[in-house]
């Protein structure tokens, strides 16, 4: 049984990442393997679909994963006020 959905049907699925501007991402893979989406492209190619990609082919799919490239969201983090001796402390979650 899935631990988070408590659902038998989910054992063994897995969320994966937005493909949204895979371009910046780089390296790429969990332990950055592919250092260009070329490389990615073709070692998803033979892995998961068991194909060698030809070069057009590569370079296609490269193409469109650049479509998915957007502006970056800006995060402004707060300025927060000093803390003092007299700051309430934070209260964990239990």
């Amino acid at each position: 049984m899935s631990a988070i959905t408590g659902k038998d049907a989910d054992r063994f699925k897995f969320k994966v990442p937005t493909l949204r501007n895979v371009e910046m991402t780089y390296p790429h893979f969990h332990d950055g393997e592919a250092e260009t989406l070329t490389e990615a492209v073709d070692l998803m190619g033979r892995l998961q679909l068991g194909r060698k990609f030809s070069e057009d082919e590569n370079a296609k799919i490269v193409a469109f994963l650049k479509t998915l490239t957007g502006d970056q969201p800006s995060f402004l983090m707060p300025i927060l006020p000093p803390s003092t001796d007299s700051t309430p402390q934070p209260q964990p979650f239990d």
